[in-house]
Formats: structure tokens, sequence, C-alpha cells
């Protein structure tokens, strides 16, 4: 806590998203239009709790958020830190902000939490929860038990590690969950409570250029038969990423046309499908299992979804790690 005053300082940086949108006249589809200003405003019970100093980032709908983006909003957070900040709140739209954490996250170097929060519900709808929501994220931030977590979400009172948490359904508040593990903690009458925290926690990788992701991020289908591969190598990604079936497989035409790929130095990734669970590495031994990948050079992504390893191979090759750099990293970022 910093300063004089029992009230921990709270930055919260507004990108946009349902939170912050509101429908151009009555019963009108909405769109981003509320401001960083306008959102703390609509929560006076703030002032009770924290220092707030707000600021708006950008203001559009998480589709539209980029890398460049969410570099301005590491900026926001490392500045605001370093003004003397206890911790940063950014408020995003629901759609991406499991990737924008995670890619944060990988780079946060700071004690001090970075929590994600938004809104299912847009303002003007009955039973709004854009309001709770950033209310129980800078009551978490402002939490000295919120400190070296890294990045961290809170929505519907949860708190989730970035890594581990998904947006797994279109509609519901209660959306962010990190299936398979849970939540590490909770917010009840305006107090953290944690729970759980991490047994290791990895060092911060280097911050990634702004600019494009060239790395798609396919998912295997039933009857798969590879002939995706060749178009999609000759766009010339830096790296590929392919959510198999079960724990991690491909077909065999697939896992064909994809080591040929690998052989012109693009690494690829094998992530599962299933929304849960991990890839495994020594159970199924048929052509194009986890087994038979691994020995192609395949690289597993473990318990981290298509999505966050899309993110994390982003951040490693736009730092120059070679294949044995990244696999390496998978092997401790993902399992």
């Amino acid at each position: 806590m910093t300063g004089s005053s029992t009230k921990p300082i709270v930055a919260v940086g507004a990108l946009g998203g349902t939170i912050a949108m509101t429908p151009a006249k009555p019963g009108a589809p909405v769109a981003p239009g509320l401001t960083a200003e306008d959102l703390v405003a609509a929560v006076p019970e703030l002032e009770q709790v924290a220092q707030i100093r707000a600021s708006t980032i950008r203001n559009v709908a998480s589709p539209a958020i980029v890398v460049d983006d969410v570099l301005a909003a590491l900026e926001f957070a490392r500045d605001s830190i370093a003004d003397g900040a206890d911790g940063v709140v950014l408020t995003h739209g629901t759609d991406t902000l499991e990737e924008t954490a995670y890619l944060l996250d990988l780079v946060w170097d700071r004690s001090e939490p970075i929590v994600v929060t938004g809104a299912m519900r847009s303002p003007n709808l009955p039973g709004a929860d854009g309001p709770a929501n950033l209310l129980a994220a800078v009551v978490t931030a402002g939490d000295p038990d919120a400190r070296n977590l890294g990045v961290i979400t809170v929505l519907d009172d949860t708190v989730n590690l970035a890594r581990l948490v998904s947006k797994t359904n279109s509609t519901g508040v209660w959306t962010f969950q990190s299936p398979g593990w849970g939540p590490v903690g909770k917010v009840h009458e305006r107090r953290l409570r944690m729970m759980m925290r991490p047994m290791r926690t990895p060092d911060p990788l280097p911050v990634p250029a702004a600019g494009e992701i060239r790395i798609p991020l396919i998912e295997s289908p039933f009857a798969d038969d590879g002939a995706w591969v060749g178009p999609l190598a000759a766009s010339s990604p830096r790296a590929i990423v392919v959510k198999g079936s079960g724990v991690g497989h491909l077909s065999e035409a697939s896992a064909d046309a994809l080591e040929e790929v690998m052989k012109s130095g693009i690494p690829v990734v094998i992530a599962t499908r299933t929304g849960s669970g991990t890839t495994l590495e020594r159970t199924y031994g048929y052509p194009g299992s986890e087994a038979d990948l691994l020995e192609r050079g395949f690289i597993m992504g473990g318990f981290l979804s298509g999505r966050k390893c899309r993110l994390l191979l982003h951040t490693l090759v736009s730092a120059g790690a070679g294949i044995e750099a990244i696999r390496e990293e998978f092997a401790t970022r993902g399992f």
C-alpha cells in the first residue's frame, strides 16, 4: 500500500468491450462508447475501497484488439506502477479477454497485479454485470494478497490465473473458468479471499514487437486428409498451432503433411481441442498419436489452449527463439 492513505491506489485503464457499450438509440445494438471515467463514475462504491486513477487506452470491441493495443496496455500498467499505483485494472471485451490477459502475463515483470475484467451484459441491460465486476477487480488489484500472481482475471467475483482461464460460455456471466483447475480466489463483501497460489511462476519473456501474429490456429477435424496443410504453408507462417483430437492426436495424413512443413524450419505445436485437460507424451503409439508426433519433432502444448499456444509461440518467435528453446518453454509453461 502506497502513501499515507489507508486506501490503495489502483489505476484503471479502459480498452472498450461490452462493459463500455451503449446503444445509439433505445433498442439499437450496442457499440463501444463509454470512457474509463464513465465506467468509474457509474460505481460510486469504488471511492470507498481505493484511490482511482482512470484512463482510456482504447475504446473498441475485443475482436478489434491487436498486439499494438496490448502493448499500449502494458505501457499504461508499467507507467502506473512506476507512478505509485498498488495495482492495475484493465477493462476489456470478453471475446478475447483471455488472450490479452495471457499475452500480458507472459511479459509482466512486476510484483503488483494486473487484473483484467469486463462484462457479459452491456450497461443498458437489466442485471448488467460490469459495475460489480469493476468493483471486485479494483478490490483485488489493491489487495497485497494479489501480488506475485502475474496477470489475473476477475469476473463474477471469481479470480482466475491468466494462464489457465478460458471463456467457456457465449452468454453466461459465469463464463470465465479455469477448466480442470478452478479459480484461485473469490471476492466477497469487498474483500479478496485467496484460496490457492501457483507452485511456480515462469520468468517473464521479452516483450514482442508490435505487428501481426503470423501464426495460424487450426482445428484438425474428423476425417482430416491434410489437404489444408500445403496452402497454409504457402502463406509463409512463422509457426503453426493445430488443435488435435483427444490428448493431441492427428490423422496420419495431416501428420505426414505437417512433418514436411517442419522440415522447412516452421515449428508446429499440437494442443488439445477438447477445451480441458492436457496433451500427453507416451500413452498412445499409433501413427498420428502423441508419442509418434513427438518422435517426429512436433511440440506438445500441454494444458495450454490452442489460443494460448499461439501467443506463447508468437512471443518466443519474436524474441528469436530456436526450436529447442521453444520446446523447453512449452515444457515449462504447458505442463
